[in-house]
């Protein structure tokens, strides 16, 4: 099963625009997360939507965020994303007729809530203010410079 990585692509391109004074386009951050433009394109326009960024259209136009880092949340960006399954394991079947399935079910069933619960709490608990504090602690180790073109290092 493919995973979704939208959440962590889109907090990787908001922190690079967090260390742009201008507007980035979508070709640079797609080059950033390694995908289509356009699929850079249909994620920020969701993001748009619910204010996080905005964008700027013609010679020297992009995305730009629109938000204070310090108050959106790792869980606000995945809600702004349709909150996408966190889990990929699921029960075998949704309504099974075996009585062994059906409790093996219940038990899966509130462990996945359980899971889903404390993941959501922790995404909620982290700022993209708090994410960026961190970028600045590993540039700082890596030398001390941030370019969108060339900061990807193994």
């Amino acid at each position: 099963m493919r995973r979704d990585s939208r959440l962590s692509g889109v907090l990787h391109v908001l922190l690079h625009m967090a260390e742009h004074s201008g507007p980035v386009t979508s070709e640079v951050l797609a080059k950033a997360i390694d995908t289509n433009p356009v699929v850079v394109r249909r994620i920020m326009a969701g993001l748009r939507d619910q204010g996080y960024v905005r964008s700027e259209k013609g010679h020297g136009g992009g995305w730009t965020l629109a938000c204070d880092l310090s108050k959106v949340t790792m869980r606000d960006i995945y809600t702004a994303l349709g909150s996408p399954a966190l889990l990929a394991m699921s029960n075998r079947a949704e309504t099974p007729g075996c009585l062994v399935e059906q409790a093996v079910n219940a038990a899966l069933n509130q462990a996945f809530e359980d899971a889903e619960a404390l993941l959501l709490a922790r995404l909620g608990q982290v700022t993209l203010a708090m994410l960026s504090a961190d970028l600045h602690e590993r540039i700082i180790a890596h030398g001390g410079s941030h370019h969108l073109e060339n900061v990807h290092v193994s």
